[in-house]
């Protein structure tokens, strides 16, 4: 590609009222209406005083702001350009909206979060977002470091990273057709260690995901989470909201010891990097190995905090070379990964399915290139509630997604934004109705029709 020579560019000008260059913003805010995001934030949010009012709409502004692509307070400016007064009302100004996020105190952090529990519920009510939730629920629990610069923001300091942020937790949920959603998020000092508050809301996590869940609903929930949250608090907390948990153990000497009880008839292949499928046997040719033990955690505590279950254990071979080649092993040396499980599914299984917790490094990763590459206030509790604002905006570009089918249903955020919302559009009336004018032969034309077509449709029929 290169610039026309036949038509050479002669001049630029920043003049024409009637364009917007988000017009996908128009079904996703419809659908952030359906799901009842103003209206919630209205009715739960009690910031005080004039900052407060019509916190409904600074919600959304905030949200479709995400959504588009803004990192910081002052990319809400995005919301106010040329024809985007006469398509949105009350996008308000980046310094409004900074207002309103410093006079968040943590209460009303924990009402967004009630708020962010009930859009999902709406989403998931009116689109498949999280179909099959009922038959498997895969709940990750994990936290990142969000690392920031300057010596103004409260809570920020070195965690387990060594990089100077603070620490946001997040739980999401997935099935085995979609992709995870976030049903569950905190922040929190950046010395804080990933278990500090991990009970709580790992307990509001399972609980959000069972109002997802139709009454009958007989499938498991399984919580997975690495070894930084085995510990009594966090699987207790899940194993009385009914969920199963899949954690990573530690390798000490209480671990190392029942490993060493599993004979070796019990080991048995499985599929690994490098495996190989003997397609006449239909077993594996691998050098990973898996194996499990009866296993009760956390035996050193009072009985009611006894938690019965399994070690699932894999192994590899140990392929790290002696330093000096005639010090050579007689036989071969492993490495041991091992997890504790209270479900029951079969033994390969359950190693396979707890390698997919894997699946929220991909969350954070969406975050990082969307509204959370920044926390972009110096007051905690504003960074608090930005959070819980990406969460809403990342389930909502995930609902759209889902809506438009095929490759979207799957997309990340920033691909959902290239493709569906940052559409540019000119705006023109007629009869007291808008029309919007949007490019020719765009590629994604069929699926922003169709997210188009659902969020200004009827709504979903009722099951009888």
């Amino acid at each position: 590609m290169q610039l026309s020579h036949a038509r050479p560019i002669g001049s630029v000008r920043f003049d024409d009222p009637n364009l917007v260059s988000a017009a996908g913003l128009v079904p996703l805010v419809r659908l952030a209406e359906s799901a009842g995001l103003g209206e919630l934030a209205d009715a739960r949010l009690s910031v005080p005083g004039d900052k407060g009012a019509n916190a409904g709409r600074k919600v959304m502004s905030l949200v479709a702001g995400m959504a588009a692509g803004a990192d910081s307070i002052e990319d809400m400016a995005l919301l106010r350009h040329s024809g985007m007064g006469r398509v949105f009302d009350s996008a308000y100004a980046p310094s409004t909206l900074g207002s309103f996020l410093r006079s968040f105190a943590f209460g009303h952090v924990r009402q967004l979060d009630a708020v962010a529990s009930r859009v999902l519920g709406s989403l998931a009510a009116d689109t498949a977002v999280v179909a099959g939730i009922d038959d498997l629920a895969l709940v990750d629990l994990d936290d990142t470091i969000v690392e920031v610069h300057g010596y103004a923001k409260q809570g920020a300091g070195f965690g387990y990273s060594g990089v100077r942020g603070l620490n946001a937790a997040a739980v999401t949920v997935s099935t085995a057709i979609t992709a995870p959603v976030i049903v569950a998020t905190r922040l929190r000092k950046g010395s804080a260690g990933s278990s500090r508050g991990a009970a709580r809301i790992t307990a509001d996590a399972v609980k959000t995901v069972n109002r997802l869940r139709s009454k009958d609903a007989t499938g498991m929930v399984l919580v997975r989470a690495d070894s930084a949250y085995y510990g009594r608090p966090t699987v207790l907390a899940a194993v009385k909201a009914g969920a199963a948990v899949s954690v990573t153990v530690r390798q000490n000497a209480t671990i190392r010891a029942a490993i060493t009880t599993i004979p070796d008839h019990a080991w048995a292949t499985i599929e690994y990097p490098n495996a190989v499928l003997d397609e006449a046997t239909g077993a594996w040719i691998s050098r990973a190995e898996v194996a499990e033990i009866p296993f009760t955690a956390f035996a050193s505590a009072k009985k009611s905090e006894h938690v019965p279950g399994r070690l699932v254990v894999r192994r590899i071979p140990d392929l790290n070379p002696p330093a000096d080649p005639e010090q050579a092993t007689l036989f071969e040396v492993f490495r041991f990964h091992a997890f504790f499980t209270t479900s029951d599914l079969p033994t390969i299984e359950a190693d396979k399915v707890h390698r997919g917790h894997a699946i929220i490094e991909q969350v954070f990763a969406d975050l990082k290139s969307s509204a959370l590459a920044h926390l972009p206030s110096g007051k905690f509790n504003a960074n608090a509630a930005w959070l819980v604002l990406a969460s809403i905006a990342f389930n909502l570009t995930r609902a759209a997604g889902t809506i438009a089918g095929g490759p979207h249903a799957r997309a990340t955020t920033a691909t959902i934004r290239r493709r569906i919302i940052n559409v540019p559009a000119r705006v023109a009336s007629s009869a007291r109705r808008l029309t919007l004018h949007l490019p020719t032969r765009w590629p994604w034309q069929d699926a922003w029709e169709t997210i188009y077509a659902t969020a200004f449709g009827p709504p979903p029929t009722a099951a009888t």
